[in-house]
């Protein structure tokens, strides 16, 4: 009997294997909050600063938010590429590049509205809002591909995205909350869950 579980265990894994990108690794969502979290209070530094200038916190906080954009893709990469070597997990296989594409349309579209608002309209308030609510939906988009607490951050930054709509001009908190807070939060989740009991 007891070999029996184990063979359906094995089992279940293999098809989890082939049909789910579970090469996230916790510790790597955690030190991407941990880099937002420095970065937003950093650039809620810029805005005290310049007084709340739009025109003249435009370049500041884009060179601000692609430091902090550059340092998390390339841990949350690294440690991904690491992990799905360890498990002997294809990091470009067809699951991973399915996860990707559902991540990547509305990140896209909602970080190129983002820009365009900001460029063009000099609406720097509108910033925080915008990408918290379209890396929500990203992530809601990818869930299917990956942890099922993906899904459940996704919807969580969504929440906290229309909440900095509300509070318009508080925005850099709740993106310190979205993509800091919560990252860390669920990056320990994972990590509990799915990396320290494979040890």
């Amino acid at each position: 009997m007891s070999t029996q579980i184990e063979d359906i265990k094995a089992i279940r894994e293999m098809m989890e294997k082939s049909s789910k990108f579970t090469s996230i690794n916790g510790l790597s969502l955690v030190l991407a909050g941990c880099f937002a979290v420095a970065g937003g209070w950093y650039a809620r530094s810029l805005q005290r600063i310049h007084n709340y200038d739009a025109e003249t916190l435009i370049l500041p906080l884009l060179g601000v938010a692609l430091v902090i954009l550059v340092l998390a893709v390339g841990t949350i990469s690294i440690f991904s590429y690491r992990k799905a070597k360890k498990n002997h997990q294809p990091i470009f296989g067809s699951t991973t590049k399915r996860a990707a594409y559902n991540l990547f349309i509305p990140l896209a579209a909602g970080g190129l509205f983002s820009l365009l608002m900001l460029l063009l309209r000099n609406d720097v308030a509108i910033v925080a809002p915008l990408t918290l609510i379209f890396y929500g939906l990203s992530l809601v988009n990818a869930s299917k591909f990956t942890f099922s607490e993906i899904h459940i951050l996704g919807i969580l930054q969504v929440v906290v995205g229309l909440l900095a709509t509300v509070f318009l001009y508080n925005g850099m908190i709740f993106w310190i909350i979205g993509f800091g807070f919560l990252h860390i939060i669920f990056g320990v989740i994972i990590y509990l869950k799915y990396d320290l009991k494979k040890r």
